[in-house]
Parts: structure tokens; sequence; C-alpha cells
């Protein structure tokens, strides 16, 4: 079956930061990304229908039958089994929201005009609960959810391999999954709240507390003396320390130091200073407003807690202080002891006081020093979608806005 995930242009709009450098499928959430958990749920040939500026790097593939799959809704085993009893010219709804369509590669080619809002297709109705994407922030939202539900699948009819340290306290060691290769010393781990996930070649140094839900994908690695709490996420590759709580931090990234970390996403490739801390509450407990990409304005969010919400490729210096829901865009680079604004434009040098931009090929240069660290290529693919990034933002850059 040729499955493609689809991105609808609001629901990027609506998750910018994170979705001016990926398809919404490769977002994130819980142990997995979105397209992750499709692949486990169905097999098939997987793509994306995603922005046009994204098509280069991860292409779109079309047959004579596609199941077409929202890739702002995560699966589950009633859902599956929904979408897969669709025929041909059949789609799956709840309200007004489209789920899944199967159809043939003409209704594909028009699906970012008209949405599948296409004659002769047949509408059904899902009557379960569908997890969805729908702010930035949904993505710490649903990650205690999400982590325990990949658990679960994951880890079932599987065997953890052995914690041989000898200093590592455990407790509740059956909700404590570790794949092979994984290294710890002297750390604790702790599953009495949630579920710990372990991934392949993991390193958790002396003196981390692991506290559940937790994920940490391949390859992260946890600073000396790091203080985890769920629900969180690190990604593959990510380096993380200080005291994180519910987090989601994509791969890559770099968090290694002291400082806090609350109700937060961080993107792929950013570099986060020692010292750094984010506030995710306001002192008067009151409910965040957010910086909004679609109303071009701060809007209300009905949270009390809501920290740092950061694109790909940005940085801060050392004890940089940001403040309760602050937006960084992609490729930002933020140095300001003081709590910084609380939204910051991709491809911002400073902050709005002294603010000036980075230059697309300074930009180019500090990816791709970063990237070769860790042995990945800048390619040609990542320029386009950076340079694409890079004029379409130049409208927040202005003073003119709020």
């Amino acid at each position: 079956m040729n499955i493609v995930l689809f991105d609808f242009p609001d629901a990027v709009e609506a998750l910018k930061p994170f979705s001016y450098t990926r398809p919404l499928s490769h977002i994130r959430l819980g142990i997995f990304t979105i397209a992750e958990k499709w692949q486990h749920h169905l097999q098939g040939h997987y793509s994306c229908l995603a922005a046009s500026h994204l098509a280069h790097k991860f292409p779109l593939t079309k047959a004579d039958v596609n199941l077409c799959i929202n890739s702002t809704i995560c699966p589950d085993s009633v859902l599956v089994a929904q979408i897969e009893q669709l025929a041909l010219n059949e789609k799956l709804m709840q309200g007004d929201t489209l789920i899944a369509c199967c159809c043939d590669a003409t209704i594909l080619e028009a699906l970012p005009i008209n949405g599948f809002d296409y004659p002769g297709l047949r509408m059904l109705q899902f009557e379960g609960t569908i997890t969805q994407l729908q702010h930035p922030w949904d993505i710490f939202l649903h990650n205690d959810q999400a982590l325990r539900s990949d658990f679960l699948q994951h880890s079932a009819g599987k065997i953890s391999a052995n914690i041989e340290d000898p200093h590592t306290i455990t407790y509740q060691k059956e909700d404590i999954f570790v794949e092979e290769g994984a290294k710890m010393q002297a750390a604790i781990l702790n599953a009495q709240e949630g579920p710990i996930y372990i991934g392949k070649n993991v390193l958790i140094q002396p003196g981390a507390v692991i506290q559940g839900p937790v994920a940490l994908c391949h390859h992260a690695r946890i600073s000396p003396g790091a203080t985890i709490h769920g629900a969180t996420t690190i990604g593959p590759y990510a380096r993380v320390g200080g005291e994180v709580r519910n987090a989601v931090i994509f791969g890559y990234t770099n968090k290694s130091h002291e400082g806090f970390l609350g109700s937060s996403v961080l993107g792929e490739w950013c570099n986060i200073g020692a010292g750094t801390n984010v506030s995710n509450l306001r002192n008067n407990y009151g409910p965040v407003k957010v910086w909004s990409y679609p109303k071009f304005n701060f809007a209300p969010t009905a949270l009390q807690f809501c920290g740092l919400l950061m694109g790909d490729h940005s940085k801060c210096a050392v004890n940089t202080a940001f403040n309760t829901g602050t937006v960084v865009g992609v490729s930002a680079n933020v140095f300001k002891h003081e709590f910084s604004e609380r939204f910051i434009p991709s491809f911002t040098w400073g902050n709005k006081v002294q603010q000036a931009t980075f230059q697309l090929d300074k930009a180019f240069t500090t990816a791709a020093r970063m990237m070769e660290r860790r042995n990945v290529a800048l390619t040609e693919a990542d320029k386009e979608i950076l340079t694409y990034v890079y004029h379409r933002s130049s409208i927040y850059r202005s003073q003119d806005r709020p």
C-alpha cells in the first residue's frame, strides 16, 4: 500500500516554527515521530505531502491507490482498524476534521487545493477519540500520553537489556526498558510514576536522576547530575544536563549544562548555553499568551505552564533567561542576560533592542560546523529549506510587529 502522510496548509502555519523545516509527521512525540508511529501500525511505502519548499528533501510518492493520512493525528489500534477498512474513494472524518482518505492519484494531486472536498468521495465518521497536534505546545501537552502508549507497544513481547551497573538504583524496574548498548553509572531510574525507555547506545552519566515517564532515544547523552522529570523526551544524539521537566527535545540538540527547561519544545540542532533558564509559569499564575504565526500577534493559550518553543538551528548564549511562553524561530542567535523578548523571529541576531539579521551565508557556516561535529552534512536540500525560511520570515524581523 502507498501511504501518504499529508500536511494541510493551515496546520503548517499553526505549528511553526517546527513546521518550517520538516513535514508535520516528522515531529517527535513520545518515543517516536508521528511517521514512525504510523509505520509501526500500518505496513506500506511511506512518503509525505508537505509544504512545497520541503519537497526536494521529502519527496511525494504517488500510486494508483493511495492511503492518505492526516499527519497531525497519532495512531491507535481503534483508529487504525477503521482506516484499514477504507475502500477506494472513501474518507474518514471526525466532525470537520479529515483523518484519512483512500483515493487515486488524481484526487491526491488536488489535495492541496480542495482538501479532499472532492465529488464522489464517500464520507465515514469516526466516533472514537483522536490525539492531534493543533498548536506547538500540544507537543509537550500530549507527550505523557504518547510516551506511555509508545512504551507499551514497543516493549510488548520484548526483553529489556540488563542494567549491569551495580551502583544504578531502579524503582519499579518492570517499567524500565533498556536497549542494547546503553550504559549508565550510579544513576537513579524511577519508573513509579511512568515508564522509562532507554534507547540504543544511550549514555547516562553518574548522579543523573530519571523520573518517568521519560524516553531517552538512541545515542542520547545525559550529563552527570542531570535531573530529568516526566513527561520528557530526549531525541536521538541529543545531549542534556541540568533540570528538565515535561519537555520534548528533538534530535542532535545540545543542552548539556546546568539550567532549568520546563514545558518546552526544542527543535533539532539547537544549542542552549550554560546556565540558561526558562520560565514556564507566570508570577501571577495566570494563563500564558504565546506568539501565533497565523494571527501575527500574541494569542491566549489557556495554559498555566508554557516555557520555550525553539525552532531548528537556534542557539542562545550562556546565562540566557527566557520568559514564560517564548517562541524562537529557526536559526536565531539569542544573547541577552535579562529576560528575552517573548517572540524572537527566525534569523534574528541578538534581541529586539539590539537586533540584526543573521545573514544566510553565516547561518549556513554555523549549521555546517555544528552538524560536522556529529558526522552529518548540511545538504543542498537543507540549504534550500533554510533559504526559504530566511526570506519568508523577514516580515517578522520588522520593528513594526507587535
